[in-house]
């Protein structure tokens, strides 16, 4: 079964920017979708981005024109380029494909 390893996360000042990454331990190819997710401690999991084999992209309305999904096959890793972070993104981010990576912490202070 495939493995999915996040990484990327840190501390970041309000209206700055964070790349994740997702790297998998096999073939993204295989996967007709990728999701990033987020979860803040006793709170539901709430979707962020898919990106699709076909190279579309869908996004969280509280995500769209700061947030960008990317997925490189020849890495098998998928990407969550994140701008003008508010502390309101405040999260632990997890990857998802059939399987849930263990999550990467975002912080953002104001």
């Amino acid at each position: 079964q495939v493995q999915l390893l996040e990484s990327g996360g840190g501390l970041v000042q309000s209206g700055g920017s964070l790349r994740l990454s997702c790297a998998a331990s096999g073939k993204i190819s295989a996967f007709e979708t990728m999701d990033w997710y987020r979860q803040y401690p006793g709170t539901e999991r709430k979707f962020v981005a898919t990106a699709t084999k076909a190279d579309r992209a869908f996004y969280a309305d509280s995500v769209k024109g700061r947030f960008a999904i990317s997925r490189d096959t020849a890495k098998n890793t998928v990407y969550l380029q994140m701008n003008s972070l508010s502390p309101e993104d405040t999260d632990v981010y997890y990857c998802h494909a059939n399987v849930w990576g263990k999550g990467t912490l975002v912080t953002v202070s104001s």
